[in-house]
């Protein structure tokens, strides 16, 4: 028999936990976040966002004045303060889920969703903005096809795996809010 403390079981498991997107650049993290969050009645944070008001500087910035390693334990740094708050919407930035700390922290304390697109939807995204210092060379297509491939193996380790596919940003929140209803706390 249930007791006053326990929650009521009508609320579904991920209720008490944060939405953390995960994926490469342009999977769409930021875009469909900011519409599950209202979806959910919840606050929105962009890790990488959140990078640029800690450090002052933008993402591009920071890489060309400090370089990525600097990047990357600013972006552990600003994804564990992230975590503690009440339960949100997360965008994380593409590289956040490779680190082993980071994921798991992530895995704790949230309910990662891997946001999957292909290449070629990828490509197409991120060519429409200069804002991807990873891309920033000549061979960028080339450097994103190694990305997916080095990646793919830790974005498989989410929680939950969700198409992002060209369309309404409302169909990829529609399949997340339906995995999400699949989803039970290991």
């Amino acid at each position: 028999m249930p007791s006053d403390a326990d929650p009521p079981s009508s609320l579904p498991p991920y209720q008490g936990r944060t939405i953390a997107l995960v994926g490469l650049m342009g999977a769409g993290k930021s875009t469909v976040g900011r519409r599950l969050a209202e979806r959910l009645g919840r606050e929105f944070f962009d890790s990488d966002a959140e990078i640029e008001k800690a450090a002052g500087l933008s993402i591009p910035d920071i890489f060309a004045l400090h370089g990525e390693a600097d990047f990357r334990r600013g972006e552990k740094q600003v994804i564990r303060r992230l975590l503690e708050r009440p339960p949100h919407v997360l965008a994380t930035g593409g590289g956040a889920f490779i680190d082993a700390d980071t994921r798991a922290l992530m895995r704790e304390r949230a309910v990662t969703v891997w946001l999957n697109a292909d290449l070629e939807t990828l490509w197409r995204r991120v060519q429409k903005r200069e804002d991807r210092p990873l891309l920033h060379r000549p061979d960028a297509k080339a450097h994103l096809t190694n990305l997916v491939t080095e990646r793919q193996p830790y974005y498989a380790q989410a929680d939950l795996t969700v198409h992002s596919k060209d369309g309404p940003h409302a169909q990829t929140v529609n399949a997340i809010l339906k995995a999400l209803q699949t989803w039970t706390p290991s």
